[in-house]
């Protein structure tokens, strides 16, 4: 039998929200950090299939959420399109050469590197009980380009951002190749064992509305089509973060099955805008989590409520703060689960 985030995805309303967070795998947790220092670098642990499912499993151990968010990052399909992937100590990843300064097709491909992510899928879910949905994830097409383009993350993404006016076609070509990369890497997640996948758009929000359309709404929704095609009844979740008033043209066109909302949207503003019966993830403030004042348990209902007449899957607004206490995150789970 499914579980019951994976029957929400499916349109399914159950007897309450189910609930997984963003990053929930990650430095807030005191033994990722014990795994972490006892196995270098974010990358090692990462391709570290073995370690890689431990962090997986970690919160579900401590918290039971509903979904297992795998541990990878996004900068692994242009590690697999050849560029250097590195990650800095205060300072965020890197990638180079940069495409600023080297053409895609110069660069030697290592689909090999898929592999150990397709690996801590197959382990994760042999580990999971079926109460527990595998989710697996690949950040979208404009959100990756702009790493690849500049070499790191950026406030604005001018880079990127000024190559869609300067070279349209350019810009294209380098989006239609990581399209095609996802489709592939998202396959491999499926057939490893990953019962949905969230694509991640991290910078949708810096974007005017007709880039928008072109850059982030064609992109998902040509690999959408492309999973489909392959996969049809594994519910995709678009999360094009800072979307705003163009999030229900998204989820129009994208052919997504879900919707992720961050906290800047008024969750009443979307149960109203969004498309009728559709899916949506979210939507609490991370910092009001890490901050885990009185607010906390009154904002968990007020975003249950103004959801409650659609599928609802509880989360964050984006992703869980590394300092967040362990006591807020409980104080969370029992408000949604009552």
């Amino acid at each position: 039998m499914p579980g019951l985030l994976l029957d929400t995805l499916n349109g399914k309303r159950g007897p309450r929200a189910p609930v997984w967070l963003m990053r929930q795998a990650g430095r807030y947790l005191p033994e990722y950090r014990e795994l972490r220092s006892q196995k270098g670098g974010f990358l090692e642990l990462a391709y570290d299939s073995e370690a890689a499912c431990e962090v997986t499993l970690q919160p579900i151990e401590r918290f039971g959420f509903d979904g297992a968010i795998l541990f990878s990052d996004i900068l692994i399909v242009p590690h697999a399109l050849g560029q250097h992937l590195e990650f800095l100590a205060g300072e965020g990843p890197k990638l180079s050469p940069t495409l600023l300064e080297t053409a895609l097709d110069a660069l030697e491909p290592h689909p090999e590197r898929y592999e150990p992510i397709y690996e801590t899928v197959r382990r994760c879910r042999a580990r999971l009980g079926a109460e527990t949905t595998m989710l697996g994830f690949a950040g979208s097409p404009w959100t990756v380009a702009t790493y690849m383009i500049a070499g790191e993350g950026s406030r604005d993404q001018h880079e990127a951002r000024a190559l869609a006016y300067r070279d349209p076609e350019g810009l294209r070509a380098i989006l239609d190749r990581i399209v095609e990369q996802t489709v592939t890497y998202l396959r491999g997640q499926i057939d490893a064992g990953a019962e949905a996948v969230q694509l991640f758009d991290s910078w949708a929000g810096s974007l005017a509305p007709d880039q928008f359309e072109k850059q982030v709404i064609a992109p998902n929704a040509a690999i959408v089509a492309g999973l489909k095609e392959s996969h049809p009844d594994t519910p995709v979740i678009g999360f094009p973060k800072g979307a705003g008033e163009k999030l229900p043209s998204y989820a129009r066109e994208t052919g997504v099955d879900a919707v992720g909302l961050d906290e800047t949207l008024d969750p009443v503003w979307a149960a109203r805008e969004l498309p009728a019966g559709m899916p949506v993830q979210g939507n609490l403030d991370p910092l009001l989590l890490l901050a885990g004042n009185g607010d906390l348990e009154t904002r968990v209902r007020f975003i249950l409520d103004a959801l409650q007449d659609r599928p609802h899957v509880f989360n964050l607004g984006h992703g869980i703060d590394r300092r967040t206490p362990i006591e807020h995150v409980e104080r969370l789970l029992a408000a949604v689960r009552g």
